[in-house]
């Protein structure tokens, strides 16, 4: 999880000021409940949209399963409040990751079933913890978004740092990169302020991360 956040150049947030900068800037997203989860003692509702699309997605699916609203437990968590107990290499204050509560019965069966099978995918990383129970849950943006637009044709949001440099070869197109990174022309067009589909070998412009 860290390893992902470090080298997507993912932003750490320090403090309380910092997070709120950062949905000041758009970077993160409110969590907030409906009627399919809630959010149970959350100091800072806040996540990467990517993030905020798998809680939406996961607790609808939860939801019908169990019958039972999902708990979410905690969010980006600025490195100036992190629990005494954390990691230092804990990827919370960068808003990819959520806490669950861990149910009981058929819907701990439910859970951890699902989170096995997305993280066998490679969009999530998920471990079980004990002290005390939950899951904790890392979305990785890039490979998620893909996931989901294929699941369902939308478009899903991704932080500004899930982005990696690409050096321009002879015989590349926009539309062959596209293609490559699952994006479209348009898209590298907005990404790298391209007012043509012109692009020249030895050009670095910037491309979706997570190849």
């Amino acid at each position: 999880m860290y390893h992902y956040a470090s080298s997507h150049d993912l932003h750490f947030y320090e403090t309380s000021r910092g997070v709120r900068n950062g949905v000041d800037a758009g970077h993160l997203v409110r969590l907030s409940g409906n009627d399919d989860f809630e959010l149970s003692g959350v100091s800072f509702p806040y996540v990467l949209p990517a993030t905020r699309t798998f809680v939406h997605r996961l607790a609808s699916e939860y939801h019908t399963a169990c019958g039972e609203p999902m708990v979410v437990t905690s969010a980006v968590r600025p490195e100036a409040r992190q629990p005494v107990n954390s990691t230092p290499e804990s990827v919370h204050p960068t808003g990819i990751a959520i806490d669950l509560r861990k149910p009981h019965g058929r819907c701990l069966t439910w859970l951890r079933g699902v989170l096995k099978d997305l993280e066998a995918t490679g969009v999530i990383e998920a471990t079980e913890e004990h002290y005390p129970p939950h899951f904790h849950v890392a979305v990785y943006s890039v490979p998620y978004k893909r996931y989901v637009e294929r699941q369902s044709g939308t478009e899903v949001m991704v932080a500004d740092g899930d982005v990696e440099q690409y050096e321009i070869r002879k015989g590349d197109s926009l539309w062959s990169i596209a293609h490559r990174y699952g994006t479209s022309v348009d898209k590298l067009q907005q990404l790298n302020d391209l007012s043509s589909s012109t692009i020249m070998p030895g050009q670095t412009i910037r491309v979706p991360g997570g190849q």
